[in-house]
């Protein structure tokens, strides 16, 4: 079982990097005690991220501020952090795990590596966003969407669905990135809904059909300079490269699928204490501040451009309504991500 388990997180070890639902539970994010006077202050806690690391170090950064409780930040690929936690078993230096998509946090948890969450923090987001064991907490949210190349087919026609990229028609004007993590969640989700046959007959024509990239960055930025017409990304990536073209220097534009397309796929960040923390406490801190209003509102302004979970705090206003695109997929739709990694390499994507 540990095998298999490391054997998936070793496959997925590839590129990766507004309120999905509404609660009425508030929290500040400050830790709770007895004195309410910073009693971990001069503690220190080890956190694994996959997730973002400029807003990581913000977040990080702002919870020092207020706690007094020092953050060591590892951040690197969600997938060869958690495979290494795998590895490190109960010996893990790790306090924290903080992951981009579900399935790592799903590994570790069928392992039996993670602590429960307290109830108070995963109460401040809604109960779909978080793991239903209860050992990790949502803390923010993102969706897959079509990039498109301004003036081309692509961008006045859109795709409905992502299964209509398995078209002839599509050939020669696509461009795919499967070895991110992003994708895999995708494939995931047309396993559920429309069987893994269908699944593995969909990437096959993926791949006669399209030109594949390392990375979104590097696909989306093939589809703004006209190498590609289109590809399927996290919405995020499109407003970074934005950002950093300029409106005048961007020439694509982001497009989403139908509501209920596996494409639609909305999924969340999550973060959990690893049971072998020497510090549960400062790490459960930690992980009410990531889901208090405070870091919330980081998220929310941070260049990510990610969804804030918590009720009550609104994503950049540049973003579509997440509620206008879909809903957060359901954790155990998702699973560990190993059968969509198989795909990936029967169809010789990986």
């Amino acid at each position: 079982m540990l095998f298999l388990a490391v054997l998936s997180l070793s496959a997925l070890a590839m590129t990766a990097c507004g309120s999905s639902s509404s609660t009425t539970a508030q929290n500040t994010g400050a830790p709770q005690t007895a004195s309410g006077d910073k009693p971990l202050a001069g503690q220190s806690l080890t956190v694994y991220s996959g997730q973002h690391e400029q807003t990581v170090k913000a977040l990080a950064a702002d919870f020092e501020a207020r706690t007094g409780i020092k953050i060591q930040l590892r951040s690197g690929d969600e997938a060869e952090l958690a495979n290494q936690i795998l590895q490190e078993g109960s010996g893990s230096p790790a306090d924290v795990f903080y992951a981009e998509n579900p399935p790592a946090l799903t590994v570790l948890e069928e392992q039996n590596l993670l602590a429960p969450v307290k109830p108070d923090t995963l109460k401040a987001v809604a109960a779909d966003d978080s793991s239903p064991k209860g050992d990790w907490v949502g803390v923010s949210a993102r969706t897959a969407a079509f990039v498109a190349a301004t003036g081309t087919p692509a961008d006045s026609a859109p795709p409905v669905s992502v299964r209509d990229l398995a078209k002839p028609e599509w050939k020669g004007r696509l461009g795919i990135a499967p070895s991110e993590t992003d994708f895999a969640p995708v494939i995931t989700r047309m396993i559920k809904t429309d069987g893994a046959d269908a699944a593995k007959k969909w990437l096959t024509a993926l791949k006669a059909n399209a030109k594949v990239y390392n990375s979104n960055e590097d696909l989306s930025a093939a589809v703004n300079s006209g190498q590609v017409q289109g590809g399927v990304v996290d919405h995020y990536y499109w407003y970074r490269l934005r950002d950093e073209k300029t409106a005048a220097g961007t020439h694509s534009a982001l497009h989403y699928f139908a509501k209920g397309d596996p494409g639609a796929l909305v999924d969340v960040s999550g973060a959990a204490v690893l049971a072998s923390s020497k510090h549960q406490e400062a790490a459960q801190a930690f992980l009410a501040y990531l889901t208090g209003v405070p870091a919330q509102t980081v998220i929310a302004n941070s260049a990510s451009y990610e969804y804030p979970l918590a009720a009550g705090v609104q994503g950049k206003k540049d973003l579509a309504p997440l509620a206008s695109i879909g809903t957060v997929a359901p954790v155990a739709d998702l699973g560990d991500g190993k059968e969509a990694l198989q795909l990936l390499q029967d169809a010789g994507l990986l």
